[in-house]
């Protein structure tokens, strides 16, 4: 037990250390690009919308662009260093070691954790200056990030385990997370949409993710809050069981 709480605490303290350490370029720019998305879209074009689902169309997106920024920045975060790690090879010192493949899944998914955590604070922080809140539920809020990461940073250590070169960890950022993300609701309430494109949307595991996190805040959601922790729970199970096949058996890991 002590080994493993050891193991897990190392991998821990070299994720952190590693975005830490190039703050300036894993902190810095989401929140940068955050910052524009809410002096464009909220300000400028908010101002012309109005209101969005009975509430001004800045406080409706702040939600979504931070659970946004949370979850690429936790892919993000595990994608790369596991890719980093097995490229130099060191992922075989990590596979020989006495040390359980649960632990291995636990410490980066952990990093990853905290990385979309910081990104999803300091985005906070800055759109207390755009606009304010009167919280809801912290349980719907804390609850609902952190399924969130745990869901992204399992899908990109995945990402990493099959990627055979720095290019591949940037496609599924590209070409899939950020089209379900745009059309997950952050923008626009999916009660708007058509009937037909209404059932669409909610194939859309992001929009569960985000209507969670929207309703901590402003107490309005698209879909039931026993949907978004269904469908939370049932990613982490199955990403987490996908994981630890994948690491357990060495699939493109070992040479």
């Amino acid at each position: 037990m002590k080994l493993a709480w050891v193991a897990f605490n190392t991998i821990l303290y070299k994720e952190i250390h590693r975005f830490m350490r190039i703050w300036v370029q894993t902190l810095v720019p989401p929140v940068i690009t955050m910052t524009l998305y809410f002096v464009i879209f909220g300000q400028l074009i908010g101002s012309r919308i109005g209101e969005m689902a009975g509430v001004s169309y800045m406080q409706f997106i702040v939600p979504g662009l931070i659970m946004m920024s949370a979850l690429t920045n936790s892919f993000t975060n595990v994608a790369s260093s596991f890719y980093s790690t097995k490229f130099a090879k060191n992922v075989e010192e990590l596979l020989i070691s006495p040390v359980s493949t649960h632990i291995i899944i636990l410490g980066y998914i952990a990093g990853g954790m905290v990385r979309g955590l910081a990104v999803g604070a300091l985005v906070t922080a800055v759109s207390l200056f755009f606009v304010s809140f009167e919280i809801q539920s912290w349980t719907a809020i804390f609850m609902t990030l952190l399924m969130t990461t745990a869901v992204f940073a399992l899908g990109g250590l995945i990402n990493a385990v099959f990627a055979r070169s720095f290019d591949d960890i940037s496609i599924i950022p590209t070409f899939v997370l950020t089209p379900l993300t745009y059309l997950g609701g952050v923008f626009y309430s999916i009660s708007l949409l058509p009937a037909f494109w209404q059932g669409v949307s909610k194939l859309n595991p992001i929009v569960y993710m985000i209507n969670g996190f929207r309703y901590g805040f402003l107490g309005i959601s698209d879909v039931s809050l026993v949907y978004t922790f269904g469908v939370l729970a049932l990613f982490i199970a199955v990403l987490y069981a996908i994981a630890y096949y994948l690491i357990h058996r060495g699939v493109g890991l070992r040479t």
